[in-house]
Formats: structure tokens, sequence, C-alpha cells
């Protein structure tokens, strides 16, 4: 099976893949989004659908149900490791906002699919990689200064009396020491794959490389991938490894790709004779990759979907929606009005970054768009409701009751983080058709907003600069919203969210 390089153009951030059988499993950054903890599944490591999530709910804080004036952005579920030993499934991440509690959290699970068991463990184990020698678990993790814990064989705390030392201490980089650890034990050597940002020369993410004899050290290494694919500077790195059937490694790392996010990229890896792993071709990663597939005809689901919102029978939502914090789902309907869905306020919000119950999926490259259409009816003054490119530099573009009277209107972030409005024009009737379309081609990063009129789609307000910013430190999602400026007791319906990738603009133009 071969594919351009990077494999998928989404933002799945700090990934770890291992594989079980003939199956691969990915995990991924989730930070604020419910459900939460994403597993990814493929059967040849280029093409890849969404199995399952860990949780619905990781901690129910007022921060998560975004209950604060501020939410968990930035903070959330951080670069997880996930593991298979002896028949069973183990995720380890932490929670930058759980940080105070010096705990990081443990699920496990017999199947991928679940159900899993959370638990709270002892310590907060940054950027963790877990290890199993034999049935002792060890944990590496930390940034700049790396550390080796052995736990007790439940994984509660470190064991009285283990393992417990600093065994990597980066201190020739600025910017980023070492971080992002992945362990694993291949022909006796003891491997720990990082990234570090170089102070000379590319100046940019590095992936590196530690091997020991010894699982406590002494590690000796050295940069191992210093690759950007020709593209502004952005370096591969941070991931695991993985072996196929057939005895082949490849590393799934990721590169940052301006507002879109950060987008997994599959490397083939070789081990020298004295061990030392080689990644890529000729210090190059490969802009097409080839692998074999183990279900050949398998059909893989789509990662971001079209909804026609047809739930009348209580079917789950597609795994590709995510709810933005924590819903009130008591404020959301997909019965209500069938074939509908129904969003109501129950407090106010001063942009829609704030907004309850906002709904999701992920943005690709190189370029994509969302429609849908939405029924002001029930909105109230000072209300909004509409689809959004979403990130912390939003654009929005909805339906807005004022005086009485509905308007179509294109908002953004302004100075303070308020909505600032860039266009207006009035509403005929109640509801509106509505587009947003995303330009990540070349980091262009452009998100471009339009309603129907007429049969033909009509600019509203700016162009908004998409940015992938680090208080949000996600890329960019297509969102549904209903918010209160003013009062809350509102509430917008939404007929349908239709999505199309585009490849190529001129595409888009001749539809």
């Amino acid at each position: 099976m071969k594919k351009n390089n990077p494999i998928i153009w989404a933002d799945i951030p700090d990934v770890d893949v291992i594989r079980v059988g003939d199956t691969y499993y990915m995990v991924s950054t989730t930070m604020h989004l419910s459900p939460g903890g994403v597993i990814f599944r493929s059967y040849d490591l280029i093409h890849w659908e969404i199995a399952t999530y860990l949780y619905d709910i990781l901690e129910d804080s007022d921060g998560e149900r975004l209950l604060d004036g501020r939410g968990i952005y930035g903070a959330g579920m951080w670069a997880a490791t996930i593991r298979h030993h002896n028949g069973k499934f183990y995720v380890i991440f932490v929670a930058n906002d759980t940080r105070s509690q010096n705990i990081s959290f443990l699920f496990t699970s017999d199947k991928i699919e679940g159900p899993w068991k959370k638990r709270k463990i002892k310590g907060f184990y940054h950027d963790c990689s877990l290890f199993f020698e034999g049935d002792r678990p060890f944990i590496v993790s930390g940034g700049g200064d790396i550390r080796l814990v052995e736990m007790k064989p439940d994984l509660s705390e470190p064991l009285p009396g283990g393992i417990d030392k600093i065994i990597i201490r980066d201190r020739d980089y600025v910017g980023l020491r070492c971080e992002g650890s992945h362990m694993y034990k291949l022909n006796g050597k003891y491997y720990i794959f990082m990234i570090h940002w170089l102070r000379y020369g590319s100046k940019r993410r590095t992936e590196v490389c530690y091997f020991s004899d010894r699982i406590d050290g002494e590690y000796v290494g050295n940069n191992l991938l210093d690759d950007d694919m020709g593209y502004h500077g952005a370096g591969v790195a941070q991931g695991g490894i993985v072996d196929t059937p057939d005895g082949d490694f490849y590393a799934m790392l990721f590169q940052d790709h301006g507002a879109v996010g950060r987008i997994p990229v599959l490397v083939p890896v070789k081990f020298e004779d004295d061990g030392w792993p080689i990644f890529g071709i000729d210090g190059k990663v490969p802009h097409f990759i080839e692998t074999k597939s183990t279900r050949p005809d398998y059909k893989y689901a789509p990662i971001v979907t079209s909804d026609e919102f047809n739930y009348s029978g209580g079917a789950p939502l597609p795994l590709s929606w995510q709810w933005n914090h924590i819903p009130d789902k008591s404020l959301v309907s997909f019965t209500e009005r069938e074939g509908w869905l129904r969003i109501r306020t129950a407090r106010t919000a001063k942009n829609v970054t704030l907004a309850q119950n906002t709904l999701g999926q992920r943005t690709e490259g190189p370029m994509c768009e969302a429609e849908t259409l939405v029924d002001g009816t029930g909105l109230c003054d000072g209300d909004y409701a509409g689809i959004s490119a979403f990130q912390s530099n939003y654009g929005f573009i909805g339906i807005t009751r004022e005086g009485g009277s509905l308007f179509l209107v294109m908002l953004g972030r302004g100075e303070g983080g308020e909505s600032a409005e860039y266009g207006r024009a009035p509403l005929e009737g109640n509801t509106a058709e509505l587009k947003v379309f995303c330009d990540f081609d070349d980091n262009r990063d452009i998100a471009e907003f339009y309603f129907k009129r007429g049969g033909e789609w009509v600019k509203l307000g700016a162009d908004i600069h998409m940015l992938y910013t680090l208080d949000h430190f996600m890329g960019y999602r297509l969102t549904l919203s209903c918010y209160s400026t003013k009062k809350p007791g509102g509430h917008a319906d939404f007929d349908y969210f239709r999505y199309r990738r585009i490849d190529s603009r001129y595409e888009e133009e001749k539809d």
C-alpha cells in the first residue's frame, strides 16, 4: 500500500503506536475535548480510523465543563503511552490541569473497545513511556532530565527501593530539551527515542535516540533524524516505533503543519550491526511510503465525516465528533426536532470559544470545507448560532438576533478575546445555509466564510488568518455552536453538517 507522506493531513499529535497481532493501534493527545484519549486502528500503518476513546469525562471540574470562564485550553490530556502486556491494554498520561495533584492517569482494558478502567497513580509523569521488563513495570518521563522510575506491579506508585534515577541529561540544547520519551528493548539493548530543539544548524525539532546495555544506564546517544521534508523548517520528530509481522520497523512521528495542526509522518527504520537505528533514507523522510497490509480489503471509516443528524433511533454520534470541553447533554437534543441538532443555552459567553456544547471535528489539508443549515427561530436577542473555524484566533459565521430581527454575521477574535464583527447582512426568513472554507496548502492558513443567497455562495466579512497558538495547542476544528451574550434560554437548530476535503482550489471553484 503506497501513499503520500505525511500520511494524514489532520491534527493527530503526540502519537504512540503498537501492534497486537495483525492490528496497529495509535493513541494521540485530545487535551480539552470530550470524549478524550482517542485511539486509532490500522492494518497497514498508512490508513487509519478511530477505534475508540478512553473516556467521556476525565475529571468533572468547572474548568473541564467551561463553567469557570476560561476552560482548560492548552491543558487536559497530553502525550499518552500505549502498551499491550499479558493480554491487557495500558494507556498512561498526564493532564496538565491536574499537575498540582501530582498524579497521572492509568487506563486499562482487556479489549481496545473497552470498557476502560480509570485509576489515578502517584506521580506526574510528563511525556511518559511505559515499559515492561518481564513483569516489572517502569515509566520513563521528563523534560531535559529524563527519569526512569520502577513502579509497583499494579502501577499505583513507585516501587519502594526500586530504580528511581535520572538516566539522561540534555544540557547542550536550548529552546526545548529532550522530551517525548518512547522506550523499547530490542536485541538486548534498551532504546529511548525523544525529541529536542537544536541550538545550532537547522534550529528545528529533531529526533534523538539514546541506548544502553542496561536498563538503568549508562545511556549514550545522538541525533537521529533532522529533516523537514522541505516544509517551512518544521522538523519531523516525536513518536514511537513499531514492527510489522514481517519484521520490518517503522517510526510514527509527527510534523507541525501550521494551523491544521500536528500531522502524522511514517518513517522506515533500519538497524545497523552495532544496534544504531537509522530513520529514513539517506537521512531524509520519504515523500511516498509503501507498506504491506495485513487486511488488504479492509474499508476504513473516515476520520472526518458528514452528518445529517438522523438519530431518532438513539444511535450514538460517529466517533469523528468531539465536544469542546464536557457538554451539558441536557441542553442538546437530536430528537426534539427529528433530523436536526438542537443546542440550547443556559448561561452567557463573551465569544464562541467559551460557548458550552460546541460540537466539532478536525480540519484536513490541503483544503477542506463544511456546510450547515441553521434555523435561528429560537434565538433570543444577543444569541449567536453558526459554524466556525475554531481555535483561539477563530472565525465564525452565523445568525444573530438583535432588536427582534435576525441577521447574518461574521465574527472573529478581537482585542482582549472579545468577538469583533467583520460583516453583517439582513436575513430573509429564519434559516441560513452557511459554509466555512479552509486553505492550509503550503501554510497559507486562510479561512473564508460564506452564506447562500439565490443558490449562490456569497462571501461575508473578512478572511481569517488561522494561527496555531499555544493557548489552545490544537489544530483548527470545524464546529457548530449556539451561545448567548445577553441572557440564556434561546436555542438553535442545525439540519446537517456536510464536509468535503479538497485537493486543489481549482477543484473547489469548478464545482
